[in-house]
């Protein structure tokens, strides 16, 4: 069988899905809004070690630390429920409707996390998720990651493994940032959706195609 697998902030979704999530959820009680501004530390020193794990947690931490499984799980079906609706590339959609006809084995493998992107898994008709995942103490969201940030080079190693253990002829994958490429350009046929000049030069000189989505 072959693999179509597909990143999600960027390729499919017009832009980043968890920081519109964790506005939405901080919307229901605005005065929740402050905890933002617990985030800043964090952001600068983002600005200096790139570590986008850390700032991930850092933002989970502050903002959404404590919310109910119970509270989230509605949340995040009506959230992705309305990005597909009014927030994805159709051209994505419509490739992906032409994998699952096709009888390929669709993969949704994001750097966002796991209590929302299995959400966009069965919305859409993929078969597996793969995501960064996030703690839980009992039904609260507690916030630190229980994985790697699933980007880069790490979203190159799931991508392998993925591979080894299915053992499929070929395979096809969908990123749209320069930090797809190391996965992309294992892909039988890989591909870069709407990427910067920088990261089409790139996608060239590894045989890896660019195209353009609406």
């Amino acid at each position: 069988m072959t693999i179509a697998c597909f990143d999600l902030d960027g390729t499919i979704s017009h832009h980043d899905t968890l920081f519109p999530l964790v506005m939405r959820h901080l919307a229901q009680r605005p005065l929740h809004m402050l905890r933002l501004l617990g985030v800043i530390p964090a952001i600068l020193r983002f600005a200096v070690d790139r570590d986008r794990g850390a700032l991930k947690q850092s933002l989970l931490r502050r903002t959404m630390r404590g919310a109910l499984r119970g509270e989230l799980e509605p949340l995040c079906e009506k959230f992705v429920t309305d990005t597909i609706a009014h927030r994805c590339f159709a051209d994505a959609l419509a490739t992906i409707r032409r994998h699952r006809e096709a009888g390929h084995y669709l993969v949704l493998m994001s750097a966002s996390v796991d209590f929302y992107v299995p959400e966009f898994g069965r919305q859409l008709g993929f078969d597996h998720v793969i995501c960064t995942g996030v703690r839980f103490t009992g039904e609260r969201l507690e916030g630190s990651l229980t994985t790697a940030n699933r980007r880069g080079e790490e979203k190159a190693r799931c991508f392998a493994a993925l591979m080894a253990e299915r053992k499929d002829p070929d395979t096809f994958a969908y990123g749209n940032a320069a930090s797809d490429l190391p996965h992309l350009r294992l892909a039988r046929h890989g591909v870069l959706v709407n990427g910067s000049v920088g990261a089409r030069r790139v996608a060239a000189s590894l045989g890896v195609a660019s195209v353009d989505w609406v």
